[in-house]
């Protein structure tokens, strides 16, 4: 849709407190326990990102990394929940653009997607061009989703209508393959500056909007994500259009995953529990739950070690 500057000028202020309470009010009123956690956390492993964005990255990690998406549940973990035969993975495995060939050829025939971190990740100063090309690159590798950084500073000086071009420019380059478009919101400072981020990157074409890179010294939290699915509830009430929602960061054990599961249930609905509308960028995540699946079914912790690389 096109920019809609009073849309924004009309959203001057976001309550903190009111935000806190609620989060507060979800996290402690919500117990999950028994069969119905087992659920909600295969629930989770359906709408994980499972990945790897590391500086010692190399092509036999990523094969291993898609090896570990293909059967994420140990066979004696999936059996002792009645799963045996049942298709349980991931929706897609994210990696570095060098890495997207391996991933695809990895996952061939497999319905996972690949996801490539683009557009001078995790910092987004390069070149405008420069960043457009590295979005081609990963698309023309086979990527089919591609996750976004926006320069910051964009947002600093309130230049909504640049900030809109080059999401739009990033929409375009895209082609056929999903946009996820990353605030990067430990950096924004304030949770307006995130509201305001996430109505513009909506507008200029995002599929999904997401917090953070995990590389900043403030990831996911839940009062920025509450912010952030209100943003797109607005949107959706405007609109008629349901954007996605992909918090990433900090997430590596399964009690905070599950709280994350329960506000976008509460806020959003049913239909936003969806891998086309939710997901988690992870890289231990899948290990916490593995332990605790196990846990359910036995009673007791395994260590780390006696699960696959996730």
């Amino acid at each position: 849709m096109p920019l809609d500057l009073g849309w924004l000028a009309a959203m001057r202020h976001v309550n903190r407190s009111a935000l806190e309470r609620r989060v507060a009010s979800l996290t402690k009123r919500r117990s999950i326990k028994g069969d119905n956690q087992a659920a909600w956390l295969l629930r989770a492993i359906s709408v994980m990102d499972l990945t790897t964005l590391n500086s010692n990255d190399t092509p036999e990690r990523v094969r291993r990394l898609c090896a570990k998406a293909l059967h994420p549940l140990r066979q004696d973990i999936a059996q002792g929940l009645g799963l045996a035969g049942r298709k349980i993975q991931p929706a897609a495995v994210c990696v570095y653009h060098p890495f997207v060939a391996t991933a695809v050829d990895a996952l061939a025939g497999s319905g996972l997607h690949v996801a490539a971190v683009s557009t001078s990740f995790p910092h987004g100063l390069a070149p405008l061009e420069t960043r457009l090309a590295e979005i081609r690159a990963s698309v023309a590798d086979g990527a089919d989703e591609i996750d976004v950084v926006i320069p910051r500073g964009l947002v600093f000086g309130a230049r909504w209508q640049e900030l809109y071009d080059e999401i739009v420019a990033f929409r375009e380059a895209c082609a056929h393959a999903h946009l996820k478009v990353i605030l990067g919101t430990g950096d924004l400072a304030t949770l307006r500056n995130v509201m305001l981020a996430s109505m513009v990157a909506m507008m200029a074409g995002a599929d999904f909007i997401k917090t953070s890179t995990g590389k900043e010294s403030v990831n996911a939290t839940l009062p920025v994500g509450l912010v952030m699915v209100r943003a797109i509830r607005a949107y959706f009430e405007r609109t008629g259009v349901r954007i996605g929602f992909k918090p990433a960061g900090g997430i590596s054990t399964a009690k905070p995953a599950l709280d994350w599961l329960v506000l976008m249930k509460e806020e959003l609905g049913r239909e936003w529990l969806e891998p086309d509308l939710f997901r988690f960028g992870a890289s231990s995540l899948l290990t916490d739950i593995e332990r605790q699946l196990e846990h359910h079914l036995t009673g007791r912790y395994s260590a780390n070690y006696r699960h696959a690389m996730a």
